[in-house]
């Protein structure tokens, strides 16, 4: 029987289910190792300026992980890890605003990823179904989601050992992790365009997570991907919005063009008379 019927009720009479898109056709990989599911069940990897944040120093498998505000940068910084998993197939449910150049600048392989855009009022039908055949799927429901429903997918997690990244509020996520605050860089008084972004990331959740942990990161730096912030990248262009409070980043001041001097007057020539 198939997993979301042992755990959904019945769809009879309902819209056809969304079908599921590769975002690029998979290229042959030589020696590709085999399903390797059940395999390291402990943690999901992430990189390495997000494991200092995390209390496990990864994303625990089986798990929901909730992204507070949704920020997508976050969320795809989050799943950039899974490329280092044998399977490494990752699912975007609900996303369709994911910008894939930015998926791809955050490390995931868009060879591996599923996207089910609009999955309408069967969103959790197709995060179930996916659960069983990749890594990690990140999702965003179409509204709030009853606790009940939630436990029903935390069991289907917890038997495939599936990471569920939500962008939004999830009930029993085992981690919260969300943006504090954040400033982006490179844009100009009418001219230039963002080049990074700094942010300080706090996480809290259950058992080890429950005091909450912080970290201040490029997240992305000038070439799209995340690391720490004590890394600071070349940046030309004069600071957009109001700096955070305190860290090792020191601003640049903002050039200022030179003001034109006076130029003097020559002095009249003194004339003397002979007699």
């Amino acid at each position: 029987m198939p997993v979301f019927e042992s755990v959904f009720e019945s769809t009879a009479e309902q819209p056809a289910r969304p079908a599921l898109r590769p975002v690029a056709l998979p290229a042959a990989v030589p020696g590709e190792p085999g399903d390797g599911r059940t395999e390291a069940r402990g943690l999901l990897p992430v990189p390495p300026a997000l494991r200092e944040v995390l209390p496990d120093g990864g994303l625990r498998r089986g798990t929901a992980v909730s992204v507070a505000g949704g920020d997508t940068g976050l969320l795809l910084a989050l799943a950039a890890g899974v490329r280092d998993t044998e399977g490494g197939w990752a699912a975007a449910v609900g996303l369709p605003d994911l910008g894939l150049a930015a998926a791809e600048g955050y490390g995931l392989d868009l060879r591996r990823l599923l996207v089910a855009d609009d999955p309408g009022p069967h969103w959790a039908e197709v995060v179930s179904v996916l659960a069983g055949a990749v890594e990690l799927v990140m999702l965003r429901p179409d509204g709030p989601v009853p606790p009940k429903l939630a436990a029903r997918l935390a069991a289907v997690l917890r038997r495939s050992g599936c990471v569920l990244l939500v962008a939004g509020p999830w009930p029993g996520a085992a981690l919260r992790l969300g943006v504090r605050s954040g400033r982006w860089f490179g844009l100009g008084d009418g001219y230039g365009q963002l080049v990074g972004r700094q942010v300080e990331v706090a996480a809290e959740g259950r058992g080890s997570a429950v005091r909450g942990r912080t970290a201040r990161l490029w997240l992305p730096d000038e070439h799209g991907a995340v690391r720490p912030l004590q890394e600071r990248p070349v940046l030309d262009r004069p600071l957009l919005d109001r700096p955070l409070q305190e860290g090792p980043f020191q601003e640049r001041p903002v050039r200022e063009h030179p003001q034109p001097q006076p130029v003097a007057e020559p002095a009249a020539p003194r004339v003397a008379a002979v007699v």
